[in-house]
């Protein structure tokens, strides 16, 4: 599990923090023996507010006049396909700004009830820039969306729920056990095929139909000649569990 751990700002990002993210997710993609991750906040009171005004944006502002900004990612996950491996986020709190997203960055939301959920950069001047008018519209209706992002107002749980934001509502007190489940439920599945069918998933929204459906094709290929594919079919018809060894043909 990784934690936001900035509950006196909020669980805003500095600079220091917000680079401290990025290794953190470089160590989970080298590791082998992750398979999946959940990114929660500290305190109770907000997932992540975003990035410290008062130290990260002044510092992004610096970038930007360097011709630098474009390639930066907000807490290593923003820019695509950066991380390969399946993410939860278990949101309590705010998510606003750069939170909703490193939230929308991640595979699977899971929220309570008094969670917050906005973009509101553009009441700061500038627009939601680490993927927001990107991946929410991709997430959401994009009416919703774009009502979202131009009016920088917050939406609650319940809404983000009911437009597809979020996967479900869950207990203040149940949050965390509830993403550990459905992670221990990821994680009983093959890991190459859950991988392959990120990426094909993530890869296929930017694509036409026809090359999504191409890509699925080659990676549905090599899964098939992989030793798990074999264990998996030799499990089912032996009336066992599966056991995975996760290694490429």
């Amino acid at each position: 599990m990784v934690t936001i751990n900035r509950p006196d700002a909020i669980n805003a990002l500095d600079v220091k923090h917000d680079q401290a993210l990025a290794r953190v997710w470089r160590e989970v993609e080298a590791d082998p023996l992750i398979r999946v991750s959940i990114l929660t906040g500290a305190g109770g009171r907000a997932f992540c507010s975003g990035g410290d005004l008062k130290t990260y944006m002044p510092w992004r502002r610096q970038l930007a006049q360097e011709g630098n900004e474009s390639t930066i990612s907000f807490g290593g996950m923003t820019l695509p396909h950066e991380i390969t491996k399946p993410v939860i986020a278990a949101i309590q709190g705010y998510c606003i700004a750069g939170g909703l997203e490193l939230a929308m960055a991640c595979d699977i939301r899971l929220s309570t009830a008094d969670s917050k959920f906005g973009l509101a950069e553009v009441r700061w001047g500038v627009l939601p820039g680490g993927g927001g008018t990107q991946r929410l519209p991709r997430l959401v209706p994009v009416g919703y969306a774009l009502e979202m992002i131009l009016t920088g107002e917050s939406i609650t749980a319940q809404r983000a729920e009911q437009i597809g934001l979020v996967n479900r509502i869950v207990e203040a007190g149940d949050l965390l056990d509830t993403a550990f489940k459905v992670a221990q439920r990821i994680v009983e599945n093959g890991p190459l095929a859950v991988q392959a069918a990120k990426k094909a998933v993530q890869q296929g929204l930017s694509a036409a139909l026809q090359d999504g459906l191409t890509l699925e094709a080659a990676l549905q290929r090599q899964l098939l000649q992989s030793e798990d594919a074999q264990e998996g079919l030799k499990a089912f018809a032996e009336r066992r569990s599966p056991v995975f060894k996760g290694v490429a043909s």
